[in-house]
């Protein structure tokens, strides 16, 4: 049976790849599980002193999986995708992320908790909440506004269009846009640069950066979840939902 979530450790930088190309990388609840897994090992792991996060060159994550989402009607404190917010947003190490192809939602929304982002040139990021009856989730309510400023955010969550990787550099969301058919060496060649930095001064320098937002961050999860859960609820996201679900025919 192939893992859905492959990790592989080098010189000090722990890889994850998201390992359901299938459905492309679609997150499940078990993929969720398996990550914050992961995330809680090399939290605890001194040798691992950075982490990348990867897809395939042509696919990062198509976002949720929307059929784990029907059925589903709270997201409480111990939901498998609420835990892994909360252990994502802590994580003390740097945190690279290497996406090709879609980048939907949460492949999206993650982006803003990685502390470097590496694009391939045929990446697109989309944030369909709105388009899904649903509302922002992983605090891309705060975090997005900041970074690209309140109107081309609230373009981008209300608008739910996707951007290529060139626009998404320009708006600040990425720090390079590479060839597909390199980028995940390149982004392991720099995860192995910041690997063989002092590994007390990198989670300090982390550490430093994220300070002034730490609170906010998680409150903000939070509130979304609560917001997420009642939109989830709502016949519109019901309706939305089920029609993504129907076999195309």
């Amino acid at each position: 049976m192939d893992l859905i979530i492959v990790a592989e450790q080098q010189d000090g930088l722990l890889t994850l790849t998201l390992n359901r190309p299938a459905k492309r990388n679609a997150l499940n609840t078990e993929m969720y599980l398996a990550l914050t897994a992961a995330l809680r090992r090399a939290t605890q792991n001194d040798t691992v002193h950075v982490l990348l996060i990867q897809g395939q060159c042509d696919c990062f994550t198509a976002g949720n999986d929307l059929a784990d989402f029907m059925g589903k009607f709270s997201l409480d404190a111990d939901d498998p995708i609420l835990q892994f917010l909360h252990t994502l947003a802590d994580f003390p190490k740097p945190v690279i992320a290497a996406v090709g192809g879609p980048a939907v939602g949460i492949g999206t929304t993650l982006l803003l908790h990685c502390d470097l982002v590496y694009l391939a040139d045929n990446a697109r990021l989309q944030l369909p909440f709105v388009e899904l009856g649903l509302v922002p989730e992983f605090a891309s309510s705060l975090l997005l506004p900041r970074t690209v400023g309140h109107l081309k955010a609230a373009e981008l969550l209300l608008l739910a269009e996707a951007i290529d990787a060139e626009e998404a550099q320009r708006l600040g969301l990425a720090n390079r846009v590479v060839a597909a058919d390199t980028l995940l060496t390149f982004a392991r060649e720099q995860g192995l640069k910041l690997a063989a930095k002092p590994p007390k001064a990198l989670q300090k320098s982390k550490a430093l950066l994220k300070q002034e937002l730490k609170q906010a961050v998680h409150f903000v999860i939070d509130l979304e979840a609560r917001a997420f859960s009642l939109a989830l609820q709502g016949e519109e996201a019901q309706q939305r939902i089920a029609q993504r679900l129907k076999p195309r025919g």
